[in-house]
């Protein structure tokens, strides 16, 4: 097994100006039409903005597609967001899914002799010249091993590690220019969520790694009989080399195979689902990464049938429903949820599923997601509108009625939005990812899929559990009550300052429901004159 090296690699001059180019492009375009033109008198001249992204996505797949690297893992994630992103972005973007170019099979076949010590044929019987599969960091072929056993192995890239590098340092600068916007800069800590991506990324040119990573992931599951986990063959992995199991089944995003297969698609996407709130409250360790290309389905037999005749790359037989597994292969990419936050999601998702709008917000505000001086009841009381409409919402219609009513939400909470000091905390940005990602496939695999009915279940079991640790609960009202202590000298402080300036005011609001009403009261005399 080789030994990492000593020193970080210098940067491709090259590549990295041609990187900060295009981020400097985009810059500039986001300065010129969406905040200069924005202004009243201005915006008769701006462009149609879809018109204008969809150029900017196609130049950005191009230049992915001609360097790698990192720029292809960002391009993929955000292919996958389609219930963030018009339909047109996403589609110049979703060719990054196939297109990466492999490299040639001779520096393929050297990275692996110079890394398991020994000539090709004393380690495999055969090595597939043609990949399965070629990702950003690395490329996947099928083999055998001396004792006959099918795997797949997972090559990284020549000279990966300075195009990551050099990627990492443009993105860096870019990330630098928004530090210079006081609207970015109150709210994200960008320094530690660069520094936060920057070592996810790093880690995966670790394979080792990455073989211990699935290692875990499969001991975390191993009650759980629909999910697996390739197993790790040892003597022929090494820092840039990775030896699996071959699972390479039915891929999660071919929705005709899966058809012809009776995978029952909807069970698929709550099984998915599950395995994410599992993840992310039970274990604190997630598959950050779960694009299609890193998760199969794999068919089991129906009664009567041979089990060997559905191995991996074989056809299927045609059926009407069948049992199956859900496969996670690619751990290069985890999040481990701090420790600080798991009593806080835990909060936030029973919240959410019980729609108690002062239990999010209280425990987003104990996590620092809202700072000290946001206003708590207008928070609340806007959450809690927010949950009303959307409640039940199917997650192929929410875009749609998202989009419906965004102008009514903003013109009702815009000044809210604007004014509430808010930080996104950059150890859960990996989590948050994943998130994005499994809302894009669980959206696929299902338009009518509930995600509110789906995390009740869940949510319920974490507040049963709550309830049965008495202990549990009276340390947190410890906790709770410590804060309170913590934080009250500065309120004190910040009350004394506004009294002393004539700033001081007393504000009082109608409830919810009366000032939704009067709200309603007040469009219909408008529409009326």
């Amino acid at each position: 097994m080789s030994e990492p090296a000593s020193e970080a690699p210098p940067l491709d001059l090259h590549r990295y100006r041609r990187v900060r180019r295009y981020f400097l492009r985009l810059a500039l375009h986001l300065l010129w039409w969406d905040l200069i033109l924005a202004r009243p008198g201005l915006r008769r001249l701006r462009r149609p903005a879809l018109p204008r992204w969809q150029a900017l996505a196609r130049r950005y797949r191009l230049l992915a597609i001609d360097l790698g690297g990192v720029l292809i893992k960002l391009g993929q994630y955000l292919s996958t967001r389609v219930d963030v992103l018009p339909r047109e972005v996403i589609h110049e973007l979703a060719g990054l899914q196939d297109e990466v170019p492999a490299e040639r099979f001779e520096d393929i076949v050297a990275t692996l002799e110079a890394e398991l010590g020994a000539p090709l044929a004393e380690r495999f019987q055969k090595l597939d010249p043609e990949p399965l599969g070629a990702a950003s960091l690395a490329q996947v072929h099928g083999a055998v091993l001396l004792d006959g056993a099918p795997v797949v192995v997972k090559v990284l890239r020549p000279r990966i590690e300075t195009l990551v590098r050099t990627d990492l340092a443009a993105i860096a600068l870019a990330v630098s220019w928004l530090e210079h916007l006081d609207f970015v800069r109150r709210r994200v800590d960008l320094d530690a969520l660069i520094g936060e991506f920057r070592e996810t990324t790093l880690a995966e040119l670790d394979l080792v790694n990455e073989g211990k990573n699935a290692e875990r992931f499969a001991e975390n599951f191993a009650d759980t009989e629909w999910i697996k986990v390739p197993e790790v063959h040892w003597p022929t992995t090494s820092r840039r080399v990775l030896t699996l199991e071959n699972v390479g089944f039915l891929k999660i995003g071919d929705d005709a195979a899966l058809a012809r297969a009776g995978i029952p698609r909807p069970l698929l996407a709550r099984r998915l689902y599950a395995a994410y709130m599992e993840q992310i409250f039970v274990h604190h360790f997630v598959h950050a990464d779960p694009h299609p290309g890193n998760l199969f389905v794999r068919p089991l037999p129906l009664p009567g049938e041979d089990p060997a005749a559905l191995g991996p790359g074989m056809p299927v037989p045609d059926a009407a429903e069948r049992p199956f597994e859900v496969v996670f292969v690619d751990f290069g990419m985890v999040a481990e949820v701090p420790a600080r936050l798991w009593a806080t999601l835990r909060e936030l998702v029973i919240g959410f599923a019980t729609r108690d709008a002062g239990r999010v917000v209280r425990a987003a505000y104990a996590a620092g997601i809202l700072l000290p001086g946001a206003d708590l009841e207008q928070i609340e009381d806007a959450l809690s509108t927010v949950l009303d409409r959307f409640w039940g919402i199917e997650m192929g219609r929410l875009n749609d009625v998202a989009k419906a009513q965004a102008a009514e939400l903003w013109r009702e909470f815009g000044h809210l939005l604007l004014d509430t000091p808010v930080q996104v905390q950059s150890d859960m940005l990996f989590t948050g990812r994943a998130l994005g990602i499994l809302g894009g496939l669980a959206m696929q695999l299902d338009p009518n899929f509930d995600p509110w009915s789906a995390t009740l279940p869940f949510a319920r079991r974490l507040a049963s559990e709550d309830s049965e640790d008495g202990g549990s609960g009276w340390w947190g009202q410890v906790l709770e009550e410590v804060r309170q202590a913590v934080v009250l000298p500065s309120e004190i402080g910040r009350l004394t300052r506004r009294l002393a300036s004539g700033r001081l005011t007393l504000r009082s609001s109608l409830a919810p429901d009366a000032k939704r009403r009067l709200d309603r009261i007040e469009r219909a005399a408008s529409r009326t004159a």
